[in-house]
Parts: C-alpha cells; sequence; structure tokens
C-alpha cells in the first residue's frame, strides 16, 4: 500500500501546471511506486491565480505567501517554479524546514545561488531534484547507453543546439526575464543550462570552454499588469534588454573530445529546435526533440559512405515502458515531466538520489558563469 506524501507547488505559471499535472499523473503510469503525492498547497503572489489553481486540480489550500508553505507541517515536498531570482531563498529555505524539494533550473542566478542550495538540501538530509527533463527522454538515454558501449567507437566531437523563438517579437513584453538582476544570464541560464546537462549526460564532464554572447533585440516593452509565460505588450514605455540572446561556445571535454554548444531564444523560424549530434570513430547518434522518440544512428565498419538508420525507441529505453507498450508509440514533453517527478518521489521514497540532482545544477551553473567570463575576456576558461 503507497503511503500519502504532501506536496506544494511554490510558483503557478506554466512550469507549475506542468509539475501538478505530473503529480497526478504518477499512480497512472508508476503504480507500484511506495508514493503518492497530495496536493496540499499552492503558492502564487498574482491574485487570484492560485485559487484557479486549487479549483482546477484539487489543492487543498492557497497561498500567497511562499512562506506558509515551509511552515506548513502537512507539506513534506515542494515544486518549485517560481522566476529564477527567487529560486534560492526559496530553495534554501524549503530544504531548512525540512521539505525535498523539485526545483526548476537554473537554480539560482549563480553558482554559488546553487551551491547554496546543495549545501542546504546535503544539510538536511532532504532529496533534490532539479529540472533538466531532456535528459529524461527514452532516446536521449538510448544515446547515452550506445555511446557509452562503445558502438559508435571513441567519441571526437558533439554539438549541442538549443534554438527557439519565444522571444523573436519585437513586442515581446519586457518581463523579468530580460532583467540581470532577476532573470540571470538570460538565453544562458534558459536554454544553454540544459545544453550543459545534455552534453555532461553524454559525454561526462567539460573541462574548458570559450564562448561568445550577443543580444539582437536591444530593448521591448515594459508590462502594464502581470504577466505569464512570454507575453506580449505594445505602447509600454521601451527599457534595455540586459541579459543574452545569444550565445555560442567551444567545448573540450575530460575525455579529449570537443564540443560545440549553440542556443539562441530570437531564431525566427525555429520552434524548439533542440538536439544534439554525437560523431565517434565508428559510427555517429543524432538526435532531435522535436522527433523525440527517434534517433538517427551510424554505426559498422565502412567509416566513408556510411549509412544512416532511423530507431524507434521502446519499452527497453529508459521509462519509455511507463508510458506506452511497443515502440515508435509517441512520448512528448509533458511525459519527462512525469518522469522527473517519479525520479524525485522514488528518491524521498528510498533515500537515495534519482535522476538529476543539485550536484548536476552547481556544475552547469558553473559552465554559464565559464561561458560569460569567456565571453567578456575573449578567452577560454577552466572548469577544473
Amino acid at each position: 500500500m503507497a503511503s500519502t506524501l504532501g506536496v506544494a507547488v511554490v510558483g503557478f505559471g506554466w512550469m507549475g501546471r506542468v509539475h501538478t499535472q505530473a503529480y497526478a499523473r504518477i499512480a497512472h503510469h508508476y503504480p507500484r511506486l511506495g508514493l503518492r503525492p497530495e496536493l496540499i498547497r499552492v503558492a502564487e503572489e498574482v491574485p487570484g491565480r492560485a485559487e484557479e489553481a486549487a479549483a482546477q486540480f484539487g489543492f487543498a489550500s492557497t497561498t500567497r505567501d511562499w512562506r506558509e508553505v515551509a511552515a506548513d507541517p502537512r507539506v513534506r515536498a515542494v515544486s518549485i517554479t517560481a522566476p529564477n531570482f527567487l529560486h534560492r531563498e526559496i530553495g534554501v529555505a524549503m530544504a531548512r524546514a525540512g521539505k525535498h524539494i523539485w526545483i526548476e533550473k537554473p537554480v539560482g542566478l549563480t553558482a554559488e545561488d546553487a551551491g547554496a542550495v546543495a549545501d542546504a538540501v546535503a544539510e538536511a538530509g532532504v532529496q533534490g531534484t532539479v529540472g533538466f527533463n531532456y535528459r529524461n527522454a527514452p532516446a536521449v538515454e538510448a544515446a547515452r547507453e550506445l555511446i557509452a558501449s562503445g558502438e559508435i567507437g571513441t567519441v571526437t566531437h558533439v554539438r549541442v543546439r538549443l534554438f527557439s523563438d519565444y522571444a523573436a517579437h519585437p513586442e515581446g513584453a519586457l518581463t523579468w526575464r530580460y532583467e540581470r538582476a532577476r532573470g540571470g544570464s538570460g538565453v544562458l541560464g534558459d536554454l544553454a543550462s540544459h545544453g550543459v546537462d545534455l552534453a555532461r549526460f553524454l559525454l561526462g564532464d567539460i573541462a574548458s570552454l570559450t564562448a561568445d554572447t550577443a543580444v539582437f533585440v536591444p530593448e521591448r516593452a515594459r508590462p502594464t499588469g502581470a504577466t505569464a509565460g512570454h507575453s506580449r505588450a505594445t505602447g509600454g514605455e521601451l527599457g534595455p534588454v540586459e541579459n543574452e540572446d545569444y550565445v555560442n561556445c567551444l567545448l573540450r571535454f575530460a575525455s579529449g573530445a570537443r564540443g560545440v554548444l549553440e542556443a539562441c531564444r530570437v531564431s525566427v523560424g525555429e520552434q524548439n529546435n533542440y538536439g544534439f549530434e554525437v560523431h565517434g570513430t565508428r559510427g555517429a547518434v543524432f538526435w532531435d526533440f522535436r522527433r523525440m522518440n527517434e534517433l538517427g544512428v551510424s554505426r559498422g565498419t565502412t567509416y566513408q559512405d556510411q549509412p544512416v538508420s532511423t530507431v524507434y525507441v521502446g519499452p527497453g529505453a529508459g521509462e519509455y515502458g511507463a508510458f506506452q507498450p511497443g515502440a515508435a508509440n509517441g512520448m512528448g514533453y509533458d511525459d519527462l515531466k512525469v518522469v522527473e517527478a517519479y525520479h524525485f518521489l522514488r528518491s524521498i521514497d528510498e533515500g537515495t538520489p534519482y535522476g538529476t540532482t543539485l550536484t548536476d545544477a552547481v556544475r552547469s551553473a558553473a559552465a554559464l558563469e565559464a561561458m560569460t567570463r569567456s565571453a567578456e575576456t575573449g578567452t577560454w576558461v577552466d572548469l577544473a
């Protein structure tokens, strides 16, 4: 018989909704899990939004102050999906209150922020899971196993791309996302953080890097009211975009492999074009998030003119079997967050970390800071 675990969600924008839906689906996909989440509380400072969430999803109570969640003895685990600049304060407070935390990336605005949350989690003896969801795609896990098995030989180089158009419209509102003090490093924290995690997940630690960044939409209109997601604003006072729209980066891995990581939030014509190409001495593996359940695989001994085959992942890959009974049945973005919720709850149930941890968040944040430093100085930066 599964035990009940009281959970809360702090911040109910789009990502708060995604976390809540993931909790609701856990019993459907993981019936043998020893814990069942119970939606105890939702915290959101925008008037009326928490009440709407409670009415739709069944939270037992609402608040506009996340500190009430930290003080609530019914809550044992918390999803932190508030804006980035609040992650450190909320994450540390929740851990110190004895709450397990599932926190979205980036974990704060700096590596110091991520480290503070990691330290608080370790000191409190609670579990901490981080929202690097793309590594949860069964095809990505299959690619990692293929690489580790040596089927494509020794990895020589990788390209990781994360292109999107969510900030491409010139009327996109000047929200906290574009401010250095509240949104941090812009596309680095938003998209390149995922790229760093994917690169590390597939190839291991990054030894050094050099990067270049740019802002392509330098001014935006300030919003006149509450915003959610990537809303538009017209006629408002113009203000400067303070953080990066674009980054490209050369990587050197501890293994000796080389890499290129590129991310952009203003790429007109690109909608969530995320993926990677990993090349080895005997083959290659390719993944595109928009065709999430497929891999392009080249392997053999032909070398020159060696063909690429399309492989449809199935129940033997990652957590695919919890969602679909046979290969080539589609999975989607929200399914990856259900996998993440499962890792979080399993970590709590067994007392052993599963999935992405605060250590991964700290290492990703260190790489992002190295990119910023490199772009400022024009030099290579070591991550040792």
